[in-house]
């Protein structure tokens, strides 16, 4: 008669499998860590290439680079705009003496964005013009890193934060934008970085908000928390952006009312008596003190040129120069309020989510550069079509969902509504002036919420561990195809992008519609 077998191996034969099961878990878990680290360095390298290599091209002032470049070198030089002469663009190109007076000069945007752009100068001199982008480049590229964080923050999936990275470093809207020496571009880079700082500042705050202590000194208000740092890093991100364009304003605005509503609801789940009141009456005139007071400093510091010299626009219209420079301020809020000058690529906003009348900023004059009897190349500041159109119908799907959540009165998750907060503040005001000159590319702000929105909505196709396996296995293989095609739709388009000469028919069939002529 045979002896039993044993139910469990030797003790040590259980020894070695329990170290090569602890290995391979170990093994998988240093992956994971290097894969946290690598994706974000691989999607930032993306970016930066496709917006670093021959930044330089068209070597000119496209669009309303005559602008801004020219008031950066202003900047640089005498620490104000100054007034140009005659043939200062072509200067510029051929470092010919440039015509530049000292005359203090009507500009109508704040200076900090124009200032970045001179550090660039700086570096390459006036006649360079990858010297003229490179603060814009580097500062596309920074946009997508910020978006793989805010990404990485919503959902903490390392794979949804590096699709919301690719599809913003290969959408053309956001490449054009960097590859020129305009100030939106900039604008997005502090607008995200402030929205990044919020985010950070409601991850550290609301736990400490939600936490019920029937021991709590003041249950009826609740806490007044002035130690938020990373609130006043928003402030300080938030009043960079407004001091590159007066629309960074609206984030600074609609972020600080997000801040104080989800203050409110935290305070809600955390047993406060008086919720409403704790969050508008208590906690939020700190909250405008550590956000806004930051901000102010900043926009006022950004005028620092100007205020220390003596020949800037309107700088001799009061003694004091805070009162001088609340004098200018009021010329250009006049001047905003009434532009209405025609222009041909003019789109007003309820145009922007058909995508009717995308930008063109420069076309190349040389028909035959492709080496064919008649080639075009120009440079149009359109997005990818499917990010784009796909964006705008995720933002009305989380819009959806967001009121099925608030009628079934569900928790609602910050992947949900921050991105559509985004979007508010970065779209609606534009619909107020509904008279005014503004542009498609304006949408540049947008694009990383409309990223991000798309994300979440992929995601959510893409199915949960909670679906059957069946639903997963669909969801997964549509956002795979899908996003395919999106990259196959970028490489289509990037000529377009990049300023690459191409046939003339071949240009023809980027045109879907007849407004992206």
């Amino acid at each position: 008669m045979t002896a039993p077998q044993p139910l469990l191996p030797p003790p040590e034969a259980r020894a070695t499998r329990y170290e090569r099961l602890r290995d391979r878990v170990l093994h998988a878990a240093d992956w994971g860590r290097a894969i946290g680290w690598l994706a974000p360095l691989v999607v930032t390298a993306l970016a930066a290439v496709l917006r670093l290599v021959n930044v330089g091209h068209p070597h000119q002032l496209a669009f309303d680079e005559t602008y801004y470049v020219k008031d950066a070198w202003s900047l640089w030089t005498l620490g104000y705009e100054g007034v140009w002469g005659q043939g200062a663009d072509e200067a510029f190109q051929t470092l010919q003496e440039l015509p530049l007076t000292n005359k203090g000069a009507f500009i109508v945007h704040p200076p900090l964005g124009k200032w970045l752009i001179a550090l660039g100068m700086a570096i390459g001199g006036p006649d360079n013009s990858a010297g003229w982008r490179l603060a814009t480049a580097l500062l596309g590229a920074g946009s997508v890193l910020l978006v793989y964080l805010i990404a990485r923050r919503l959902t903490g999936s390392v794979v949804a934060a590096t699709v919301a990275g690719t599809l913003l470093a290969i959408d053309g809207l956001s490449i054009v934008l960097s590859r020129i020496a305009l100030l939106d571009g900039i604008l997005t880079f502090f607008v995200l970085l402030g929205v990044l700082f919020v985010l950070l500042d409601r991850q550290r705050t609301i736990p400490l908000l939600e936490r019920r202590d029937p021991d709590a000194p003041d249950p009826l208000w609740g806490p007044v928390l002035w130690r938020r740092p990373w609130l006043v890093a928003a402030g300080l991100a938030l009043g960079a952006a407004c001091a590159v364009k007066w629309s960074g304003l609206y984030v600074l605005a609609g972020f600080g009312l997000y801040v104080v509503v989800t203050d409110a609801l935290a305070r809600r789940r955390g047993g406060v008596v008086v919720w409403p009141a704790s969050a508008v009456f208590r906690q939020g005139p700190v909250s405008f003190v550590l956000l806004v007071l930051p901000a102010a400093a900043v926009y006022l510091a950004s005028w620092t040129g100007w205020l220390v010299t003596d020949k800037g626009y309107d700088r001799g219209s009061d003694a004091n120069p805070l009162l001088a420079l609340w004098n200018y301020h009021q010329a250009m809020l006049g001047f905003h309020v009434g532009l209405s000058r025609g222009h041909p690529y003019a789109s007003p906003a309820w145009e922007w989510p058909f995508l009717l009348r995308p930008t063109a900023v420069w076309v190349d004059p040389d028909p035959t550069a492709c080496g064919v009897d008649h080639c075009i190349g120009v440079i149009s500041a359109i997005p990818n079509p499917l990010i784009w159109y796909g964006g705008v119908a995720a933002g009305v799907y989380l819009l959806y969902r967001l009121v099925r959540a608030w009628i079934a009165r569900q928790p609602i998750e910050p992947a949900l509504t921050l991105p559509l907060v985004g979007l508010a503040v970065t779209y609606l005001p534009w619909l107020m002036f509904p008279e005014r000159t503004i542009f498609q590319f304006y949408t540049v702000v947008m694009m990383p919420f409309l990223v991000l929105a798309l994300t979440m909505t992929l995601r959510i196709i893409a199915g949960t561990r909670d679906d059957p396996l069946h639903r997963r296995q669909s969801g997964q293989r549509t956002v795979v195809v899908f996003l395919t095609v999106v990259v196959l739709v970028s490489a289509f388009f990037l000529p377009l992008w990049l300023g690459i000469s191409v046939p003339y028919d071949f240009w023809r069939l980027h045109n879907w519609l007849p407004g992206w002529i």
